[in-house]
């Protein structure tokens, strides 16, 4: 009975898994939920988490640092001291074996230090700034290429799907004509070789259909990896190639002057420069002097057994003040060459900087030129879909009545299929234009 109890809890369970609602997901909503479940993305938000630590550990070198010590000692044989014996009423040159102290000793001591000037220390403040936004960077640049990476496999998915109906379709049509050829050559008004054509485009056609259909499957797993959703969660996009596209090309439009001045490799290379800039400054301040000051308390006692826990034991006291100063005075030129390797370092900094600028600003040119060009072709190859559809429905009409051959319908057919193929890569290469430009000057539209 238990068996059987536990036979139905567990198909209750599974028949519920299997029924659980996809998740609909149109392009913003899966942008979103990638950059937050992304493990790319994650690992960088924790990176900014490890720079505020590291910035915190950088300003509490200047903050007072407090140091408790204690040790124990006990001697298994105290140590002999000579002192001359004439003190003890002996010889002259003689010396007397004494023994001083107790056997057992107990120091506990209390050391507060505080930093009051290094000159090393204010330049490594100001670079944990820098070191924190490197990191800020990162975590910005990881966002852009996520969320590239999501609106790439998110159009690769519908791609995948419209090319799925397409064939689909193609296939219904074109069984359609076979079952109208295998008719007529039933009846004697045509050729064996007409029906056989069509049945090779359909051979043909059904391979594809197969391919495409796993290409689904696989490019919508591969955007669930990115997403960093698990595999097994049912997803449906709720958005389509075409839909998307013509988003695309409306943002496009009516756009300010694009700029690479918010570029995030840009940005970084400015940070790079500001990070040699402090090097070169922290090689400067070992020049200078370092100062600080310390308070240091300590306890002692002593006893022949060990009594120390005890409230009558005798502790001896002691404190003291003191400031430390350290100059540097000469090197033997270490300083001065460090120096000036920091100030190559940062005049090659300048120089990247430069480069990229430069980099970026034709990269820019690039991805317009690009964009203009996935604009004229999606127009065109619109325009040579519908041009190609008119041109095999008027083979498909010949080819029934007789007019044509099959030889011609398949060339109208495949020209068609090419057709169909090249309109939705267009679309495809509009989305991915569009978002390159906005990669690039860094302005995701939401």
């Amino acid at each position: 009975m238990k068996n059987l109890i536990l036979y139905f809890s567990l198909m209750i369970g599974l028949s519920l898994w299997a029924q659980e609602d996809p998740l609909i997901l149109d392009l913003e909503s899966a942008i979103a939920y990638g950059l937050e479940n992304n493990p790319t993305v994650q690992n960088a938000n924790l990176e900014i988490q490890k720079a505020y630590k590291e910035r915190w550990a950088t300003i509490a070198i200047g903050l007072p640092q407090i140091n408790v010590q204690g040790s124990y000692q006990n001697f298994l044989e105290l140590p002999v001291s000579l002192v001359p014996a004439q003190f003890f009423g002996g010889n002259e040159g003689e010396f007397a074996e004494v023994q001083f102290g107790t056997t057992q000793n107990m120091v506990g001591s209390v050391q507060v230090t505080q930093l009051l000037f290094d000159g090393s220390y204010i330049v490594g403040v100001k670079a944990s700034n820098v070191f924190l936004t490197i990191s800020e960077l990162g975590l910005e640049k990881t966002n852009l290429e996520v969320r590239k990476a999501i609106i790439d496999a998110y159009g690769t998915v519908l791609l995948a799907e419209e090319n799925s109906k397409i064939l689909e379709k193609n296939k219904a049509n074109l069984e359609s004509t076979l079952a109208e050829t295998q008719m007529i050559v039933a009846n004697g008004f045509a050729e064996e070789e007409n029906a056989e054509q069509l049945q090779l485009t359909l051979s043909r056609l059904n391979a594809q259909l197969d391919y495409a259909n796993n290409l689904k499957q696989i490019t919508t797993s591969m955007l669930q990896w990115i997403l960093g959703m698990p595999e097994q969660t049912p997803v449906v996009l709720s958005q389509n190639l075409e839909e998307l596209a013509a988003l695309k090309m409306m943002e496009s439009k009516n756009v300010e002057p694009r700029s690479i001045e918010n570029n995030v490799d840009l940005k970084f290379a400015q940070n790079n420069k500001e990070s040699e800039l402090l090097l070169y400054r922290y090689e400067k301040s070992k020049a200078l002097p370092s100062l600080s000051a310390f308070v240091n308390g300590t306890y002692t006692g002593n006893s022949d057994e060990f009594t120390f826990t005890e409230s009558n034991q005798k502790w001896f006291g002691s404190s003291l003040f003191g400031i430390n100063l350290q100059v540097p005075i000469f090197s033997s030129l270490m300083r001065s060459a460090k120096t000036q390797k920091a100030k190559l370092a940062l005049e090659q900094a300048e120089t990247e900087l430069t480069d990229t600028r430069n980099r970026l600003t034709l990269e820019l040119q690039m991805a317009e030129n690009e964009m203009a060009l996935a604009l004229k072709n999606y127009s065109s190859s619109k325009a040579d879909l519908a041009l190609a559809e008119r041109i095999e429905q008027k083979n498909k009409r010949k080819f029934l009545e007789g007019m044509s051959s099959s030889f011609e319908l398949r060339q109208a057919q495949q020209q068609l299929y090419t057709t169909q193929g090249q309109y939705l890569q267009s679309m495809k290469t509009v989305i991915d234009a569009k978002t390159n430009l906005e990669t690039l000057t860094n302005t995701p539209i939401q």
